[in-house]
Formats: structure tokens, sequence, C-alpha cells
């Protein structure tokens, strides 16, 4: 694992509803480690006709036939203002404060497309870098550092967040975008398959991360840390986050992310 001087807690729950991204971006680990390189998208399988979705999203449009008070989607190139309001209605006015200014769904699309992946690229995430100093434990005799409980103290504001928002009303922000996240998921270069398929793979995965007990041991060899537990090491980028924010705020985030699930594959 690489704890980064990034921050990013604000991720799959921005990501999974329009605005299920408060998850991912609030851990500085480091000083300031040199970008990673992103890795590259899996070339799609080539397909002659687009398959039927695992889990088809109907959004509202569908269902409004005769209703002129529906205000149509905007353009995804000039969705970002009237997502971010959606958006701070639900979370509240500092949310605007860490989004960033532009590309916000398809910066939305690629970070939960990269979370099962070893690296997120500041580059392609939907908020900006936040101050928040990783805590940890001092070196031991080993020459082993540990994650401090005093980290898992920083997560405590947004985990509440996360825990008292109105998934239900996640749910039809996405439902109601979810044209866009679409289309900036084919832009990715998925022309064949279906983002809501993509995410739900990903909830998948994150729910798959076993819980982790104190102490969770780390090494320094240079700038960044990695864990000393290769089975921790080899984990990705999105399940050594809920490593990062400790036992108890993972179980929270875990717990929302499997309602989260049930409402967007049970249309």
């Amino acid at each position: 694992m690489r704890y980064q001087t990034r921050q990013w807690i604000i991720l799959l729950f921005l990501a999974a509803g329009g605005s299920l991204a408060l998850l991912f971006y609030w851990g500085q680990i480091s000083e300031t480690p040199a970008e990673v390189v992103a890795e590259p998208a899996p070339p799609p399988p080539e397909r002659t006709r687009l398959l039927e979705p695992l889990h088809p999203i109907e959004w509202p449009e569908a269902d409004a036939v005769g209703r002129p008070d529906l205000v149509p989607l905007p353009a995804l190139d000039e969705s970002d203002e009237y997502l971010k309001i959606e958006i701070v209605d639900i979370f509240g006015s500092p949310v605007a404060d860490v989004l960033v200014a532009s590309g916000l769904i398809e910066k939305i699309v690629a970070t939960v497309d990269n979370l099962p992946r070893s690296h997120v690229p500041e580059r392609i995430r939907p908020v900006g870098r936040l101050d928040s100093p990783f805590e940890f434990d001092g070196q031991n005799a080993g020459g082993s550092f540990r994650i401090s409980p005093k980290n898992y103290d920083r997560y405590d504001s947004l985990v509440t967040l996360v825990a008292s928002a109105d998934l239900v009303e996640l749910f039809g922000l996405y439902r109601r975008y979810y044209p866009l996240f679409q289309k900036a998921y084919v832009g990715l270069g998925y022309p064949n398959r279906y983002f809501n398929d993509r995410l739900v793979e990903v909830i998948d995965h994150l729910l798959e991360m076993p819980d982790v007990t104190n102490p969770v041991n780390l090494v320094r060899p240079h700038v960044l840390f990695e864990h000393v537990d290769p089975r921790l090491e080899a984990r990705s980028s999105g399940q050594k986050l809920l490593i990062r924010m400790g036992r108890r705020h993972a179980t929270t985030i875990k717990d929302a992310l499997r309602e989260f699930r049930t409402l967007v594959t049970n249309m």
C-alpha cells in the first residue's frame, strides 16, 4: 500500500449516487510523493452489440410522459453546477468547497473505475487536496511504524455524515443523472458496458475487504509508507482506505455501501 499526501474521503459516495462519494479522500500520509502514472484501463471486450445490463437503471424521464414540468438534464459538459447544487442540498454547503471546478461526473466515474486498482491518480479525483496529517506511532525496535488510533479520529465527522445521509435521496439523485454517468463511462473507453454494473462490482470489491484489527504495522522504505503484511500491501487503493480509517469506521461505511447496493440493484 502507498499512503499518499493526497486525501480522498469524498469519493465512492459522490460516485455511487451522483453524490455517493463521501468516502475516499481524507488521508494525508507522507510529505510530497511524486505523481504516480495512472494504470490504463483494461480494453473492453470486442462485442458486436451492446449487451443487456446486469443491473439496469431506469431514469425518471422514462416514467415522465406528459410531465412538461420536469426539467431536462443538462449536457454532460454543462452539468457541473447543476450536480453541485443538488449535492450541497443533500450534504450541506461545506461539500461545495472541496469539489472540483469542472469534469465532476467524469472524474467520479473514473475514480470508481480505479478503486479496485492499486492507485487512484490525483488528476481524476472529484475533490481537491485537503490538509490533514497522517497520524502514526514512532518507529519500534523492529524498524516498523504503526497507524496511530488518533488517525482514525480524522474520519469521525465525514463518516458520521455518510451514516446519517438519506441513501434513498442519494439514489434518486444518482438515478436522475444516470444518463450522464453512463455517457462518461462510455467516454472512458467502455462502449459496450454499463456504469451501474461497474459500480455494483466495485461496491462488492470493497465489501470483500475483511476486518483488520490493530496494530497495523507499516514500513517506510522511501517517502511513502507500505504495509509490513504483504497481504495488506497487495490490497487495492479502495480497500486500503478502509484499513486507513479503522475498523469501526470501515464497518459503518460497509453498512452504507450494502444499503446503497440494494437500491441500485432493485429497480
